[in-house]
């Protein structure tokens, strides 16, 4: 079978199923509620609105770390997608009829990792758009900038997606290396929602920490986008915080990827999987 054919094959698998539309609805809700309060905290505070000493963002840095919210808080959805196209796989016991019509394991890898970048792009515009809506209606509502006849904020929303797409295939790669679903989808949830904020939390307040941690597979993410509520956060209450280079973020989040999927491709792709 050719790379077209299993792509196809592929495709068909992944939009014939719920689990793609049931996590871009929980993507949509989550990033959206974030981007609202965070929209709403961080406006009242921009114009004086807040009671009390809340968190201090310049009004014109707004914008883009709102907007960023998608990557910040969302990137756990596609990096599961992209787990769960793995995963699913071997829970099912459905690799073995796909190895049959496909008997070139890479070619069904390849596959796999196209479908990938497809769920990546489209949890990325789904993510851009439930972050960038609500934050945008409340930046224009306490007659803030909202930055959207910008440029660099529509290259902010390019690299949003890009971000998307990379943690889609390193999800593919975790998803080829660990081949139980359970304890796939265990170790991302434990990494992104406690390891690495945790981690990137105290090299905020420990010099020299930081150099480290801004290797970090989300640190690199944040990087990637250009701004995120963490980094701003940081900052806004004197801790610290050293980001890489746009472009060094995103060869890091790349970086990855390849070593994911070389890892599942060398160390479990290729093993009996009956």
């Amino acid at each position: 079978m050719s790379l077209t054919a299993a792509t196809r094959s592929e495709t068909t698998k992944q939009f014939t199923t719920s689990i793609w539309w049931v996590l871009a609805i929980v993507l949509a809700a989550y990033v959206g509620f974030t981007a609202a309060v965070l929209g709403f905290v961080f406006t009242a505070s921009a114009t004086g609105a807040l009671p009390g000493n809340g968190p201090q963002i310049p009004s014109e840095g707004l914008p883009p770390v709102l907007y960023s919210t998608a990557t910040a808080v969302g990137y756990v959805f596609p990096l599961l997608i992209g787990t769960l196209i793995m995963t699913t796989e071997f829970r099912h016991k459905t690799l073995t009829p796909t190895f049959l019509a496909t008997p070139r394991r890479g070619v069904v890898l390849w596959a796999k990792l196209l479908v990938g970048v497809v769920l990546g792009v489209l949890f990325g515009v789904i993510g851009v758009i439930a972050s960038v809506v609500p934050a945008a209606a409340f930046l224009a509502g306490s007659a803030l900038e909202t930055g959207l006849t910008s440029s660099d904020t529509w290259a902010l929303f390019g690299r949003m997606v890009i971000a998307f797409v990379l943690w889609a295939l390193i999800g593919v790669g975790v998803g080829a290396l660990v081949r139980n679903q359970v304890g796939a989808i265990v170790g991302v949830l434990v990494f992104t929602q406690f390891v690495e904020p945790i981690g990137r939390a105290v090299a905020s307040l420990v010099e020299g920490l930081s150099d480290f941690t801004r290797f970090l597979p989300g640190a690199a993410s944040d990087a990637l986008v250009g701004s995120s509520v963490f980094d701003a956060s940081t900052a806004a209450s004197g801790g610290v915080s050293a980001s890489l280079e746009w472009w060094a973020g995103g060869l890091v989040l790349l970086g990855y990827a390849v070593v994911f999927v070389v890892l599942g491709y060398l160390v479990t792709w290729r093993r009996d999987v009956s």
